[in-house]
C-alpha cells in the first residue's frame, strides 16, 4: 500500500472516529467551548493531524491516546454533575462585571479586561450605553451576558436628583456615549469631539462629589447631555 493511499484512509477513519469521540463527549462540546474544552479540542486535533502525517509510525500510536482524552473528558463531565467544586475549578464560573449598574475594577482586573474590552462586549450585546445596564456576567466560556435596567422602573426623588446633577446640557455630536474618562485618564480626544476642555469635566464631577479626576474609573456622556459616571472601588 502506498503512502497516498495510506494517507487517505487515514483521513477517513480519523474523521469517523473523531466524530465518534465528539458524540462520545456529549453534546456540551459543541454547544459551548471553555478553556478546558479548548485545550481538548486542539490535542484531539493535533494527534488527528499526526495520525494522517506520519504514516510511517502505527496508527494505534496517535488513536489509543485520542480515545483516553475522550474517556477522561466523559469521567470529567461526571464528576461536574456530582461536585460544583470540581466543576467551577475545572470550567470556572461565571464573574460579576457591572453589579448594580457600578463596575467592579477588581472583577475586570481578575479577568484581564480594560474598559475598551467592556465596552466591545456590551456593543456585541446592542448595548450602546453602560448607564443602561444593571448587571453583566463574564461567562466561563468568555461570553458575557448582560442585563438592563428595568425601563419602568420607578424613579424616586433622589433619583430625579441625581438625573438633574448629572444631566450637563446637549452636546455638539451625535452618536455613541463618548468615554471621557478611562481608567482614571482624560481622553482629550473625546472631549474635542465635544467642544469641551479638561476644566469643564472637572467642574461636572464635581457635581457628583469627585474632586479628583484619578478617583474615576469610567465616565461617558451621550448626545443627550447625559452623563454616567463611576467611581474606582475602594482597594
Amino acid at each position: 500500500m502506498d503512502d497516498l493511499t495510506m494517507v487517505l484512509l487515514r483521513t477517513l477513519f480519523s474523521y469517523f472516529f473523531l466524530l465518534i469521540l465528539v458524540r462520545l463527549m456529549g453534546k456540551r462540546e459543541l454547544g459551548k467551548l471553555s478553556v478546558f474544552d479548548v485545550v481538548i479540542s486542539i490535542m484531539l486535533a493535533e494527534m488527528a493531524a499526526l495520525a494522517i502525517e506520519d504514516v510511517d509510525k502505527p496508527a494505534l500510536r496517535f488513536y489509543l491516546p485520542m480515545l483516553l482524552i475522550a474517556l477522561l473528558e466523559v469521567a470529567f463531565a461526571y464528576l461536574s454533575l456530582k461536585s460544583k467544586k470540581f466543576r467551577d475549578t475545572v470550567d470556572g464560573s461565571a464573574d460579576l462585571i457591572i453589579e448594580n449598574g457600578q463596575i467592579r475594577e477588581q472583577a475586570m482586573r481578575r479577568n484581564r479586561l480594560n474598559m475598551d474590552d467592556l465596552m466591545v462586549h456590551l456593543r456585541q450585546k446592542d448595548v450602546k450605553n453602560i448607564a443602561d445596564v444593571e448587571f453583566a456576567l463574564l461567562e466561563p466560556t468568555g461570553q458575557m451576558s448582560v442585563f438592563l435596567k428595568e425601563q419602568k422602573e420607578k424613579v424616586t426623588r433622589e433619583d430625579l436628583a441625581l438625573m438633574k446633577k448629572l444631566q450637563v446640557g446637549p452636546v455638539s455630536y451625535k452618536g455613541l456615549p463618548i468615554p471621557l474618562i478611562l481608567d482614571g485618564k482624560v481622553r482629550t480626544e473625546a472631549l474635542s469631539k465635544i467642544g469641551q476642555n479638561e476644566l469643564w469635566l472637572k467642574r461636572e464631577i464635581r457635581k457628583y462629589g469627585i474632586k479628583d479626576i484619578r478617583e474615576v474609573s469610567f465616565c461617558s456622556i451621550d448626545e443627550r447631555g447625559i452623563m454616567y459616571l463611576d467611581k474606582k472601588d475602594k482597594p
